[in-house]
């Protein structure tokens, strides 16, 4: 097998409605006779829509069957605009379909993160198998192949750590086998199975993830994500006038930058990919002729400010309950409890009897920890942050992002500026 396979990643705006799913097509019949591998999310917001399926399942509210109905009429609405009436991808829909909602029939047996894994890949399945039969149905040959036969992790649901030894080898076996010139291959990002088959996912908004694990795995010649964006931009165009695309990108630079929090790619994406020295393209599915962002090791460090914002953020206050400072071994045992539950921490600083975090707000992670630690410290919590991370600043830039702000906490390392803001309150008066 040589080196010319390219992987590429379809995110769920690109493939929200049938003209997506056909704009995909199009790009992809440009690369037609190449090895090629394809990773594609959930289309549109299904994710979101069966994390309130899994909601109402957990607690019970009967409603969650119906909201399933509501999806899966939502698909077949797309697959109405892209086939015939008898095609088989609707039996094949049908049968995902029903298989979850055999699930939502029973009643919940397992901690929630379990539950969700369990019913979130749905959205996948059924995603990967409709632009597949699309594909093949438009004289595009497409082998699609489950994720979850090739990615392993461990067992810590939601949140799943790649199992590199075993994965390597389902690839080899699983994987290498299929790619080919005649035909793409076609499968799931987000999802993957642990050791003993359950299926388990990567994190929220894991596909560009899967497709760095895929690339390395294969030894691809490249990786390309396909985005509503032209590229890797200074800052987020819906918060931000005037920001500029970025050419080029170092590997480095786009590990800072998707650390602190730049949406565009995945953060545990870059590192398989600088493994191997295999180059990332950011590129546009509205304008796919456009030249995108190349991301690569040789590329130079030189690059305007680069502005990224995490809302839902809270910053903790640790100390002891017995009055002692926060010494080595209270550090070690924080760090655990923060490693076992999966929390991410964006910003950190300490004194001698305290000790402050700032981290994603997500689910019920913040109070989980908080009461796994209460034993022996006191947690203040403050929620309603905002984290701004500024790389390669400039002391005007910081001064117009603090305006209306006040700054809980504030750190500087090399070219790189992180403060946790909140909003000014406004002030009214009675007469």
């Amino acid at each position: 097998m040589t080196n010319s396979i390219r992987v590429f990643k379809f995110g769920g705006a690109s493939l929200k409605d049938a003209a997506a799913v056909k704009n995909v097509q199009q790009i992809l019949h440009r690369f037609s006779g190449q090895p090629l591998v394809v990773v594609v999310s959930a289309m549109g917001k299904t994710t979101n829509a069966l994390e309130k399926v899994i909601e109402a399942y957990v607690k019970k509210e009967g409603s969650a069957v119906s909201l399933l109905h509501d999806i899966r009429t939502q698909h077949f609405r797309i697959m109405d605009d892209l086939f015939k009436e008898n095609h088989e991808v609707y039996g094949t829909i049908e049968r995902a379909f029903a298989e979850v909602e055999k699930r939502l029939n029973t009643d919940p047996d397992g901690e929630y993160d379990f539950l969700y894994d369990q019913i979130i890949y749905l959205g996948e399945l059924a995603s990967s198998m409709i632009v597949q039969a699309y594909l093949a149905e438009t004289s595009l040959p497409t082998q699609w192949i489950d994720a979850r036969s090739i990615l392993v992790t461990d067992d810590i649901y939601r949140e799943g750590w790649v199992l590199w030894e075993e994965t390597l080898a389902n690839a080899k076996k699983n994987l290498q086998p299929l790619v080919s010139k005649d035909h793409f291959v076609l499968t799931q990002g987000f999802i993957a199975s642990t050791k003993s088959g359950d299926t388990i996912t990567l994190g929220r908004e894991g596909s560009d993830y899967t497709a760095a694990i895929l690339s390395y795995c294969l030894d691809a010649e490249s990786m390309t994500i396909w985005k509503d964006v032209p590229g890797v931009l200074t800052a987020d165009p819906r918060i931000f006038d005037n920001v500029v695309k970025l050419d080029h990108l170092s590997y480095r630079e786009a590990i800072e930058m998707t650390y602190y929090g730049a949406k565009v790619i995945h953060p545990k994406t870059i590192k398989p990919l600088q493994n191997k020295s295999i180059p990332l393209y950011v590129k546009s599915f509205i304008d796919p002729s456009g030249e995108g962002t190349y991301i690569a090791d040789d590329v130079e460090d030189l690059y305007p400010p680069m502005v990224a914002i995490e809302s839902n953020q809270a910053v903790m206050n640790i100390s002891t309950r017995d009055f002692s400072f926060v010494a080595e071994h209270h550090m070690r045992y924080l760090f655990g409890e923060i490693a076992d539950q999966r929390i991410q921490v964006n910003l950190m600083q300490n004194t001698a009897i305290s000790f402050s975090i700032c981290v994603n707000d997500v689910d019920n992670k913040v109070d989980d920890f908080a009461k796994a630690i209460e034993k022996d410290f006191k947690v203040m919590i403050e929620r309603g942050m905002q984290l701004i991370s500024v790389r390669h600043y400039h002391q005007d830039v910081l001064e117009n992002l603090k305006r209306g702000k006040i700054v809980i906490l504030e750190e500087r390392i090399g070219k790189t500026v992180q403060m946790v803001v909140k909003d000014v309150p406004i002030m009214t008066w009675k007469r």
